[in-house]
């Protein structure tokens, strides 16, 4: 009750700074949660997801490739589990849905 009222809301407006940062990075690096709990840990890991976030968004700019940067994200983070080069994947425009004959995969009630 003794700081101005001025101030209270500058630090209000700093605190609500920071949690729109988080909220962004929950929802773009996806970082649920962290693997260490000291301040080093977390530091460390909010700037490796960081950097690269950047890097897929300078790929994404410079290769000029269709879709947003969250497809782009999409797509690299499940492409070790693609049977396809990661250039052709990533400037592939229209994806297609596989025949039913042609699936890799057993149906879940198929045994």
């Amino acid at each position: 009750m003794e700081m101005p009222a001025l101030t209270a809301a500058l630090l209000y407006k700093k605190r609500w700074d920071i949690e729109l940062f988080f909220k962004w990075i929950k929802g773009n690096l996806r970082l649920k949660h962290y693997f260490g709990t000291s301040p080093n840990a977390v530091k460390t890991q909010i700037w490796i997801a960081m950097a690269t976030y950047l890097l897929v968004a300078i790929l994404h700019k410079e290769l000029k490739l269709p879709g947003s940067l969250h497809r782009t994200l999409q797509i690299l983070s499940v492409h070790p589990f693609e049977k396809i080069a990661l250039h052709e994947l990533l400037m592939k425009n229209e994806f297609r849905i596989p025949e039913a004959g042609k699936l890799n995969q057993m149906e879940l009630f198929d045994l």
